[in-house]
């Protein structure tokens, strides 16, 4: 009958304090001593099962909150939430008052609160353990478990005032810590705590170790998850940048298609600035290599001023050194280059930001450019060449016959029976020879005559009835593109093969005549030059007319080394003044007298009568003018 009384005790989960109750009503009821022994055997069997199965249901509610945080990881979504719910399980479990959990940070040294679940303290909340002080700082650092029943007084461990206060403000008296471990490192420290004293069982430092396995399997999955999300998002990115290159390269790549296609129908560079602007949006000028403009296409935009054109410039060189484009604020500067040779810029005005793919776009438009003027150059040469070659024959003068002359002319487009005038450009200096010739052979070819250089001098037959006009024109357009003064002398107009020859001499004496007269980079004809062009014009023999003039002065200045005609030019310039002539030659009035003299018996008497001197006046000139 005891052991039922004490099963029904077991059966209802009695505390211990009910098991005596059975023993103290047997004394009361004068129980023999015998029956008092097995009673008191038999309750303290009971009491032993009770604490069996007391542990029993431990364990059993241990593993089961082990296997739902297990459960847990294997849904793992959110860390925080992982690892809030491992140390509140913790604190439940060891009933305690507070439970944390700190992750190292091996480059500072230190461990640091991660989760808190109980803690009423913020500046605990903050805190960060340097490895080895405290009780956590010294798990941290030797991954072995440590318990405290009053942390404070506790001499075992290394203490810091920050963190001593700390603890103090939570109101910490005993503390158990273990450490997270992954293989052989430490990643942080769980740990649970009380307010009070009380020593921590080995079963309790078992199971707080338990959870922090499974606290670091959840922080190592969710490293790895992010490591895979950071790897899928990184692809995702790669993917999206190569998806988008490649669109950049398939992009470039029609546009020098359609560039290509350009060249081979035999379009021009305004077609390949077309292509461009309608990629690229914006403005693009096509510079030469003098600035000047070649073509423009795009939106509705100012011309590039001349402090652009100067920065244009200097950054167009910039951009053939490193073969790249150049951005000058809102002008993206692609050099249209041939080796060592500028040949030209394109400049694309826009407010937009142009990606590297679409400088490429420009680079190889400015490539497709200079491919462009290279062969419109050898057009240009070649046919200038067979134009050159017609001008000549026509300006020698040789035997050859009219028809194949107009023959030859009209397989390049130039109808000879039509009037044309002659041409007879001066520029100067020797360094523009090439440069003039370029250019003329390119206005002859665009205005359907002919151009032919010579050792001084550029001729151009081209159509017109307006020698002098042509001529002035010419000059100015001439000397703007060499950068200096072209002097053109003009004849005509002339119809057919036969009359080029002489209208290209009267030309030249045209052209003599206004460089005698001081008109550089001036233009006019026969006509215009008034009494100098009636003795030039026509073809007049104007050297026998200073022999018959004045050529034995001349013969005796230059056989004797005299300055008679210098003598002769004073005179008749201060109105046959002898004074005046003297002052203005520095000699002496009866040495002008005795070269006056001197100059009658080589002319004859009547040298200074009002006809002849109107001869020599202008035999003179003519021999002024002609030096």
């Amino acid at each position: 009958m005891s052991c039922g009384v004490f099963l029904e005790l077991l059966a209802r989960e009695a505390s211990p304090v009910e098991f005596e109750g059975p023993l103290v009503q047997a004394r009361a009821e004068g129980a023999s001593p015998a029956h008092l022994e097995e009673l008191e055997a038999a309750k303290l069997t009971a009491l032993r099962v009770r604490a069996v199965m007391r542990r029993h249901a431990r364990r059993e509610a241990e593993l089961e909150a082990l296997f739902d945080t297990a459960g847990d990881l294997a849904g793992l979504r959110d860390l925080d939430a992982v690892l809030e719910a491992i140390t509140r399980r913790a604190r439940r479990l060891l009933n305690a008052d507070i439970a944390y959990l700190t992750l190292n940070d091996d480059e500072l040294g230190e461990t640091y609160m991660r989760v808190t679940d109980g803690s009423v303290s913020a500046a605990f909340r903050r805190l960060r353990l340097p490895m080895g002080t405290g009780l956590v700082g010294l798990v941290a650092q030797t991954a072995m478990p440590y318990t405290s029943s009053h942390y404070l007084g506790d001499e075992q461990f290394q203490h810091r005032g920050f963190i001593d206060d700390a603890v103090a403000e939570e109101g910490l008296v005993a503390i158990l810590g273990v450490p997270m471990r992954l293989g052989s490192r430490v990643i942080g420290v769980l740990t649970a705590a009380n307010r009070s004293e009380r020593p921590f069982d080995p079963e309790e430092v078992a199971l707080l170790g338990s959870l922090a396995a499974h606290a670091a399997v959840a922080i190592d999955n969710a490293r790895l998850l992010q490591e895979t999300r950071t790897a899928l998002e990184e692809l995702s990115t790669a993917n999206e940048v190569v998806k988008a290159r490649s669109a950049a390269v398939e992009r470039a790549a029609r546009a020098h298609d359609r560039m290509t296609a350009v060249v081979v129908r035999g379009g021009g560079v305004e077609d390949v600035a077309a292509i461009v602007t309608e990629l690229l949006g914006g403005t693009l000028h096509v510079l030469d290599a003098d600035s000047r403009q070649l073509a423009t296409t795009g939106t509705v935009s100012a011309p590039l001023d001349d402090d652009e054109l100067v920065g244009v410039s200097a950054s167009a060189h910039s951009a053939r050194a490193q073969g790249r484009t150049v951005r000058r604020g809102d002008l993206w500067i692609a050099s249209v280059s041939a080796g060592e040779e500028m040949l030209g810029t394109l400049v694309l005005r826009t407010a937009d930001e142009v990606s590297d793919a679409d400088q490429r776009i420009l680079e190889r438009a400015a490539l497709v450019t200079a491919l462009l003027l290279l062969f419109q150059r050898s057009v240009t040469e070649a046919e200038g060449r067979v134009r050159g070659e017609l001008l000549d024959d026509l300006l020698s003068g040789r035997q050859v016959g009219a028809e194949s002359l107009t023959a030859r002319a009209r397989r390049v487009n130039v109808d000879l029976s039509a009037p044309h005038v002659v041409l007879c450009a001066r520029y100067g200096a020797q360094e523009f020879r090439q440069r003039a010739a370029f250019w003329a052979s390119s206005y002859a070819a665009v205005e359907r005559g002919l151009a032919a250089s010579r050792a001084e001098e550029v001729v151009l037959l081209v159509p017109g009835d307006r020698p002098g006009e042509t001529a002035r024109r010419i000059a100015k357009e001439l000397g703007a593109s060499l950068g200096g003064p072209a002097t053109i002398g003009a004849a005509g107009p002339v119809r057919g093969p036969a009359e080029v020859a002489a209208a290209h001499r009267e030309a030249q004496r045209c052209a003599n005549a206004l460089q005698s007269l001081g008109r550089l980079g001036d233009g006019a004809d026969a006509t215009e030059l008034g009494f100098v062009g009636l003795l030039l014009g026509d073809d007049r023999d104007v050297s026998g007319f200073l022999t018959g003039a004045i050529g034995p002065v001349l013969d005796y200045d230059e056989r004797r080394g005299t300055a008679l005609v210098q003598t002769l030019e004073a005179y008749f310039g201060t109105g046959g003044s002898l004074s005046r002539t003297a002052a203005l030659l520095h000699i002496h009035v009866n040495t002008v007298s005795q070269r006056l003299e001197r100059i009658g018996r080589l002319l004859g008497e009547d040298w200074h009568t009002p006809e002849r001197a109107l001869e020599l006046q202008l035999a003179l000139r003519l021999h002024r003018l002609s030096r």
